[in-house]
Formats: C-alpha cells, sequence, structure tokens
C-alpha cells in the first residue's frame, strides 16, 4: 500500500498537497520525519535493529519515520513506536526537544526533522517488533551508542548532530 505525506512548504506550512513516498519531491517541497528517543530512569535509552532486506539492514537506531497524512509530529512519533516496538507512549511523557529542516540528497525536496524524547520503563519482553522493519531490541547508555557509533553498528548519519544535544539535555534531568 503507497505511503503519503503531507507536503509543507520551506516555512514547515502545509501546501494542500500530498506525496507519494519513492517518488522525487519537487524543489521546495518538505515532509515531518521524526526520531523517537525513549529514555528510562537508568539512563538508558531503547533502540532496536533494522531487520535484513530492508534500507540500512542489520543497523541499530532509534525509532523514527515520517508522518503520514493527516498526522502531527507527535502522532506519528506515537504510530511509529507502536508499529516498530509495539510500545504505546504517554503523549504527555514527550517532549520535541531538536527541530531542524534538512535537504534530501537525492531530489530537490527535503524534510523536517523533530527527534522526541520520552520517558518510559519499557520491559524488553512486552516488545513486539515489526516483521520486516526491526529484529531486535535492547536499552543502551550513552557510552554504548557512542562505542556503536564509532564501530559503525548504530546508524547516525552526520546530519544527526543533534545526538550531542539530547544526551547533554539528558544530562541535566537525570
Amino acid at each position: 500500500m503507497a505511503e503519503y505525506w503531507d507536503v509543507l512548504n520551506a516555512d514547515r506550512n502545509k501546501t494542500g498537497r500530498v506525496h507519494m513516498r519513492g517518488t522525487p519531491m519537487k524543489a521546495g517541497d518538505y515532509h515531518v520525519v521524526v526520531h523517537v528517543w525513549i529514555w528510562n530512569k537508568k539512563g538508558e535509552f531503547l533502540i532496536s535493529k533494522r531487520s535484513p532486506g530492508i534500507d540500512l539492514a542489520g543497523f541499530w537506531q532509534t525509532t523514527g519515520g515520517s508522518a503520514v497524512t493527516g498526522d502531527t509530529s507527535l502522532g506519528a512519533a506515537l504510530r511509529e513506536t507502536q508499529e516498530e516496538l509495539g510500545v504505546i507512549l504517554d503523549p504527555f511523557a514527550g517532549e520535541r526537544f531538536y527541530t531542524t529542516r534538512l535537504e534530501h540528497d537525492n531530489d530537490p525536496g527535503g524534510w523536517f526533522l523533530d527527534a522526541w524524547l520520552f520517558r518510559a520503563e519499557v520491559d524488553l519482553k512486552e516488545v513486539v517488533l515489526q516483521e520486516g522493519e526491526t529484529c531486535d531490541a535492547m536499552w543502551a547508555s550513552r557510552e554504548t551508542i557512542l562505542e556503536m557509533c564509532a564501530a559503525g553498528t548504530f546508524f547516525d548519519n552526520e546530519k544527526w548532530s543533534y545526538m550531542d544535544e539530547l544526551f547533554a539535555h539528558c544530562a541535566k534531568e537525570a
């Protein structure tokens, strides 16, 4: 089934148009992408591993994805987390701590990246991995994630420069 995104302009206003995922966007068109960081009382982050046979297979990452038509950024964060991990987050336990506008490398359009941080205690036995999307999940400390980045096992595209901000924010909250 095709996935459609609301098309936004450079000021993040809806244009009234939709875009089908997988086709090039027009110059000046944007959509919303969310990253969802789940942080527990031990100071660990819930991360998941990408399934074989898909983009970035085998990489560990935080939960995320594109907002579909009609989604808000928060709604997309909640939906993606439930889809990928089977975890239902409390919308009042989260905050959008970072947002930026980015350009696609392979087409003229771009996206608004919203990074969310949720405080939640999730039992790994309760995680339900999305077949064909995620194949493992674990709690990882800041140090472990940075080691995974250095080893090339955590997807840390240089565009996710907010990770330092995330860790600093969490250090203040701890």
